[in-house]
C-alpha cells in the first residue's frame, strides 16, 4: 500500500448503462455483495442504445469506460444488454482489468434450466438482432432452439414508471404471444429494465415458463471473479462514506426519481458529466 492509497480491493467497481435499466444489476450487486463500493455510470443524453449502429455503441462504450477508469475501478459491468452484446468483444482486448457483461451470466443459467430445450430471448432490437444470447446458448446447449423478440416498448414503459399498469399488460400480451405460442419452457429478460416489470412478464407467460434474469446472474458471477481474482474488498464501508457513486449524462433529477423507486437506499444525488470529453 503506497501512502494513503486504498489497496486495490478497496477500489470501486464501475458499472455502466444507457440509462436507468442498469440499476436492477446495481441493486443485486448491493444486496449480494454489500461490502464493495460501486461508482454507476448511465448514459441518459444518449438512451436508447438498442436501436443505434455497432460502431455508435462501441464508440459509446470507450468513453464511458475512460470516465470509470479516472475513478479508478478495480472492475467493470457493462449493465447493458446491448452494450454487452455490440460492444463488449472489442473492449475486453483493450483493458488489463476484469469485465463481465450481463449477457453471458443470463445464457448459461438459460442453458442449464431448460426442460424442452425451447428458450426465448426478449430484449431491445440491438440485442435481439445480435444473435448473441442464441450463440452463447447454443455453445452451452447445443440442441437448444432459442426464439429472440424485440420488444422496444417496454424501456419507455418501465421510464415512465408504468409498473403495474393496463397498458404494459396490453402491450405485454401482444408482444409475447407468439413465444407462448411457440412453446417455451424458459424466457430470458434480456435487457436491464425488464426485471422492473417481471411479474408483468410472469403473468403473461403463465407458470409454467422459468424467468432467467440476468441482473441477478450477473451480480452472483461478479462476486465469483471478485473471489477469484483476490479482489473482493475485505474492509466493511463507513456508514456515509459515499460508497455508491453515481453519474449520468443527462436529467439527473430524473435519474434520481427513478433510482430511489427501485433502490431502497435513498440515492440523494447523480452528478452530471459531459461523456463526449472522454
Amino acid at each position: 500500500m503506497q501512502g494513503n492509497r486504498p489497496s486495490r480491493s478497496e477500489a470501486p467497481i464501475g458499472v455502466f448503462d444507457s440509462g436507468v435499466g442498469g440499476l436492477t444489476v446495481v441493486r443485486e450487486i448491493m444486496r449480494q455483495i454489500p461490502d464493495e463500493r460501486i461508482v454507476y455510470f448511465g448514459d441518459t443524453a444518449r438512451v436508447p442504445y438498442g436501436s443505434k449502429s455497432k460502431d455508435t455503441i462501441i464508440r459509446y462504450s470507450r468513453q464511458i469506460i475512460r470516465f470509470l477508469r479516472q475513478q479508478d475501478v478495480k472492475a467493470i459491468v457493462v449493465a447493458c444488454n446491448t452494450a454487452s452484446a455490440q460492444a463488449l468483444d472489442e473492449i475486453e482486448k483493450e483493458i488489463e482489468i476484469p469485465i463481465i457483461g450481463v449477457v453471458k451470466p443470463g445464457a448459461k443459467v438459460a442453458a442449464e434450466v431448460t426442460r424442452n430445450g425451447k428458450i426465448g430471448v426478449i430484449g431491445t432490437e440491438g440485442t435481439v438482432g445480435s444473435r448473441i444470447y442464441s450463440r452463447y446458448i447454443k455453445e452451452l446447449n447445443p440442441s437448444a432452439e432459442v426464439l429472440g423478440k424485440a420488444c422496444p416498448l417496454f424501456v419507455p414503459l418501465v421510464e415512465e414508471g408504468l409498473l403495474h399498469d393496463p397498458v404494459t399488460d396490453e402491450i405485454a400480451m401482444r408482444y409475447l404471444s407468439s413465444l407462448i405460442d411457440s412453446g417455451i419452457d424458459t424466457l430470458v429478460l434480456g435487457c436491464t429494465h425488464y426485471p422492473l416489470i417481471r411479474s408483468t412478464v410472469g403473468k403473461v407467460m403463465g407458470d409454467g415458463v422459468t424467468l432467467v434474469n440476468p441482473a441477478y446472474e450477473t451480480a452472483r458471477e461478479l462476486r465469483e471473479m471478485l473471489v477469484r481474482e483476490n479482489l473482493q474488498n475485505t474492509v466493511k464501508p463507513e456508514l456515509g462514506s459515499n460508497q455508491y457513486q453515481f453519474f449520468v449524462s443527462d436529467a439527473a433529477d430524473k435519474f434520481i426519481r427513478f433510482a430511489n423507486s427501485i433502490i431502497k437506499y435513498g440515492i440523494l444525488s447523480a452528478k452530471i458529466i459531459n461523456i463526449e470529453e472522454y
